[in-house]
């Protein structure tokens, strides 16, 4: 028998705000959210890899490894000698915006909400998607390339080297506390288990395209078509 695929849109429970603009502040993951691609995925698959990296990436994203970030530190040591040549045309030729994303930004900005991107990839990439898409904040990941190769390892950051769940969490409440609001206020959108940490903490939390075990914790689940769905949640 063919498993009934879920709703397009699943909506649990009561949102704690009906309107758009009663919101604040809403927080993108980046890869396979905001972007249709897995950045270090399609890295390892330009230079022959993809396969070990891709295996380590999904394990992650489902929560069979729990460390985010030791998953992290053995994917970038397999990607070790990497030209930045090669980041730059998985940039230029693979990296597509989700559908709806802009849509969506755009009608948060119009209704008074900043946007937070904060991703376990790269700044590399999440710098451009921010310039694409004008969003207000990013926090993510800096390779550490040393004679225009990846040394396979990650630059220190002020706040730490690695963006993992706990730091999703910790920049979506401490940036909500600098802007004066209540964690109510804000939406957490996000597809992989280390999206979970922040979508636990807010108002209102939306799993897009989303691995099992996220989707069935998110209040609002968008199965089926572009970012933009949300906006339906909204009357």
């Amino acid at each position: 028998m063919t498993a009934t695929p879920p709703p397009a849109i699943e909506i649990k429970g009561t949102l704690p705000f009906n309107k758009l603009a009663d919101y604040k502040l809403i927080a993108f993951d980046m890869d396979s959210t905001l972007i249709t691609i897995e950045c270090i995925d399609e890295i390892a698959d330009i230079t022959g890899k993809k396969a070990e990296v891709a295996a380590i990436t999904e394990a992650a994203m489902r929560g069979e490894i729990s460390d985010y970030k030791e998953s992290l530190r053995q994917r970038m040591a397999l990607l070790k000698g990497v030209p930045i040549a090669d980041i730059e045309r998985v940039l230029q030729e693979r990296l597509q915006l989700t559908p709806g994303a802009k849509t969506l930004i755009d009608a948060a900005h119009a209704a008074g909400l900043k946007v937070l991107l904060v991703s376990g990839g790269f700044t590399f990439f999440a710098d451009h998607v921010k310039t694409q898409l004008g969003i207000d904040f990013v926090r993510a990941n800096i390779f550490e390339v040393q004679d225009g190769k990846l040394t396979g390892g990650l630059v220190e950051q002020s706040w730490g080297d690695i963006c993992d769940g706990e730091e999703k969490r910790r920049t979506v409440l401490g940036l909500a506390s600098l802007m004066g609001i209540a964690p109510a206020q804000v939406i957490a959108v996000g597809d992989g288990s280390n999206d979970l940490p922040m979508m636990r903490e807010v108002g209102l939390s939306v799993a897009y395209h989303a691995k099992p075990r996220v989707r069935a914790e998110a209040k609002v689940a968008i199965n089926q078509g572009g970012l933009d769905r949300l906006l339906e949640v909204f009357p």
